[in-house]
């Protein structure tokens, strides 16, 4: 893929934010719905490597799919009404005393204010929000030369095509992303432990965009270095309620 202005940098002036991608893919120009108005229990494609932001109104359950069971999802959720108060990472794990997050959390915004309650999860549990969102510059410490697509532009890319725009990347919720802490303080890099179909569930608490990139990641071990789609659907009030309850019979 090529970037936005060749020179795989955000340009030089005192007015720029961090809103703009550095690359393009079909995320760009691929809304998941027109505006990111979802049509409530359809099941929408998220490819390998690309992003897609959805909207979800206060109530409503969105339901996040891990169909081959070994794809990262960079997730993030926004204020619909203030694009500036977001799902924090920081402020979440204040909020639950969890590193990573479990059913019945309530995850909240950089203004403290929830924003997600985490409603099922077929999955073991292992996610992340430690990491930032993959980016540009990952990449080029990696070792690669040309662009690369990244969580990050991603986000930006999915905010673009349903007409929106954030000045920031906020760091995600890494679902399933698998970053073991080791005795001697330092992480690990692995797979996913998730199966195939596994999914996760979050009831949203005020009216929000959700972004949800299927990590491109193929030079470290997070995807088993081959990026593959996620599915995501969101569920009117009473079947969202409906369908975790009927997760937390049969687990």
């Amino acid at each position: 893929m090529t970037t936005a202005d060749g020179t795989f940098g955000a340009a030089a002036c005192s007015t720029c934010d961090n809103g703009a991608p550095l690359g393009l893919n079909p995320t760009a120009d691929h809304p998941i719905a027109p505006g990111g108005i979802p049509n409530p229990g359809a099941t929408y494609v998220v490819p390998a490597r690309q992003g897609r932001a959805v909207r979800v109104r206060r109530g409503q359950t969105v339901c996040i799919i891990n169909p081959h069971g070994t794809q990262v999802g960079d997730a993030w959720a926004l204020n619909t009404d203030d694009l500036g108060e977001y799902l924090s990472m920081p402020h979440t794990r204040a909020a639950t005393d969890h590193l990573i997050p479990r059913v019945g959390d309530v995850l909240v915004s950089n203004r403290r204010r929830p924003m997600l309650r985490f409603s099922a999860d077929t999955s073991p549990g292992v996610h992340d929000t430690q990491m930032a969102a993959c980016d540009l510059y990952r990449y080029r410490g990696l070792g690669v030369a040309d662009y690369h697509d990244n969580c990050a532009d991603n986000f930006r890319m999915a905010l673009q095509a349903v007409g929106l725009r954030a000045q920031d990347v906020p760091a995600p919720l890494n679902l399933w992303m698998n970053i073991p802490f080791q005795p001697d303080g330092s992480v690990a890099w692995l797979p996913p432990v998730s199966n195939p179909g596994d999914h996760v569930m979050f009831t949203a608490c005020m009216d929000l965009v959700v972004v949800l990139s299927a990590c491109p990641q193929d030079i470290i071990a997070i995807n088993n270095r081959k990026p593959m789609e996620l599915h995501v659907q969101v569920l009117d009030a009473d079947v969202g309620a409906a369908s975790s309850k009927e997760k937390e019979r049969s687990t």
